[in-house]
């Protein structure tokens, strides 16, 4: 759920790719994809799952972006042809065919393994909320996507998109660059045309970094707008699913049949009453007289984004946007600390609940000790690349109700939120703030580890729990970058809306050229 090693950190910059020549046409997903509408149909689905299965064949031996295909797709895409059929026409998700990144449960006979092998055997025939929603509007899940191991958690130093399980996943705009994560699978695929959308996770940059970088839109929503049960948790304060598309209408579509109240998860008692129909509030002006803030402090950090990035706010202007600077965040430098033992007090807890829950027989790592203790018995196949401090770390957490814990949960939060979001958002009389998501991919690279360039436009909306939505903005060298939007609580609806606008005014996505 969290992409770590460097959330606030700005290191090297990774050196410029060879520009990408233009798509082959040979290698499109379909015409759908092609324009800037809604790309999330294909009909009948028993079609759609035999198509992406096939491309699953063909291009993810060198993407490793699908850990997993449902065998009981087909079944499943055939029982909505025949309610379609019956019905005339049923809902806009119907028969639609998505993948979920594998630290989220689904009924299907396949793991949950948040690419760890001690989870190898968690088959645990449930659906988590979140995907029970979906299939309740008819989506068909092809199967589970690879991920920064446990969510990218356990280290670090450790490396995107890569998973004991799952192995390396690749940017499809460039093999030898990450995908970011921790949701890499999910964006590689829906950018590699594997699925028509995906679900990833975030806890701080695990959806907006990968989708970002891979040229998709990603949004993280509102915590407590989506149940989180039955997805293996990192930090009830900040974990939410979302969805990873190719367009804004697609991840309205998506957010619409999400979004609920879960009696088992408390921080969504508010979700039943705040959600909407996202796709009925996008509308090609809604720019046109409103005033968005420009967070220069998130930008600066690369010189060919920030290029991108101006274009971008020109591109805003034209549809009736009033820009207004803003240079710093405030106390923005104390917020990280507090995070950290957020996380690592909230990881221990949420961990140890969730493996509680697991079937014993199938599941033997019991508790965060165990998994400990698991990874040193597997070190060549589990740590040959990275090690285990972060779990070393939250190990060592005095539980929930520790002073120094509660003191960090609230100090992180009135930083982030009240004094930091809210407050710009006030002070400067903005409805949402803009800025580059990051800088393009990075080479991977095991022996230095993640490299991110800049990032610091979506890590207090992370800690407040406030939404983030992340559009394609263009290309620097033929390497995606994205344009970040970030608003108050319960504001995900109108980051879509706006991002709906800018989207439909840049036409910034720009497709990769695959390989067998």
């Amino acid at each position: 759920m969290r992409r770590l090693a460097a959330t606030l950190m700005v290191l090297a910059v990774a050196a410029p790719a060879a520009a990408t020549p233009p798509p082959d046409p040979r290698h499109r997903v379909s015409e759908t994809l092609e324009q800037n509408e809604a790309s999330i149909r294909i009909e009948p689905s028993a079609a759609a799952v035999s198509y992406f299965r096939g491309r699953i064949d063909t291009f993810d031996p060198r993407l490793r972006s699908v850990i997993a295909v449902n065998p009981d797709a087909t079944t499943q895409a055939e029982a909505s042809d025949r309610r379609r059929i019956a019905a005339g026409r049923l809902g806009p998700l119907e028969g639609a065919v998505i993948l979920v990144k594998d630290n989220i449960e689904t009924l299907d006979p396949i793991a949950t393994t948040a690419g760890s092998l001690a989870l190898s055997g968690n088959v645990t025939g449930r659906d988590a909320p979140v995907v029970a929603r979906l299939r309740a509007a008819g989506v068909v899940v092809l199967g589970k996507t690879n991920l920064s191991e446990w969510a990218n958690i356990r280290s670090e130093h450790s490396l995107s998109g890569w998973s004991a399980v799952g192995g390396q996943t690749r940017n499809p705009y460039d093999l030898s660059r990450s995908p970011c994560g921790s949701s890499s699978g999910s964006a590689v695929a829906v950018t590699a045309g594997l699925a028509q959308a995906a679900l990833g996770t975030e806890t701080d940059g695990s959806i907006t970094c990968p989708a970002a970088v891979n040229g998709l839109v990603g949004l993280k929503p509102t915590v407590g707008l989506v149940s989180r049960t039955h997805i293996v948790p990192i930090s009830a304060s900040q974990d939410t699913a979302g969805p990873m598309t190719q367009t804004v209408k697609d991840a309205a579509m998506l957010l619409t049949a999400m979004a609920g109240s879960d009696p088992a998860d408390p921080a969504t008692r508010e979700a039943d009453a705040r959600r909407q129909d996202y796709v009925a509030g996008l509308k090609p002006d809604a720019l046109k007289g409103v005033r968005i803030g420009v967070m220069r402090y998130a930008a600066g950090f690369h010189p060919e984004t920030d290029a991108v990035f101006a274009q971008a706010l020109k591109t805003l202007e034209a549809q009736g946007a009033t820009l207004v600077e803003i240079d710093a965040f405030p106390n923005g430098d104390k917020i990280g600390g507090h995070e950290m033992t957020v996380l690592m007090t909230e990881l221990k807890a949420g961990l140890n609940a969730y493996l509680a829950s697991t079937d014993p027989e199938k599941v033997k790592t019991r508790s965060l000790a165990d998994l400990i203790r698991f990874n040193r018995s597997f070190a060549d196949k589990e740590m040959a690349l990275f090690g285990q401090d972060l779990f070393e770390r939250a190990e060592a957490t005095k539980g929930l109700d520790d002073p120094a814990y509660r003191k960090a949960k609230a100090e992180a939060h009135r930083l982030a939120g009240p004094e930091g979001i809210d407050a710009l958002l006030a002070k400067h009389r903005v409805s949402a703030l803009v800025g580059p998501t990051l800088a393009p991919a990075w080479p991977i690279d095991p022996v230095l580890k993640d490299r991110y360039v800049g990032g610091g436009a979506g890590n207090a909306a992370a800690v407040a729990g406030y939404p983030h939505l992340t559009v394609p903005m263009g290309v620097v060298q033929g390497l995606p970058v994205g344009l970040s939007f970030v608003g108050a609580k319960w504001s995900d609806g109108l980051l879509l809306a706006y991002g709906y606008a800018y989207e439909q005014a840049a036409h910034a996505r720009r497709k990769p050229v695959l390989e067998p």
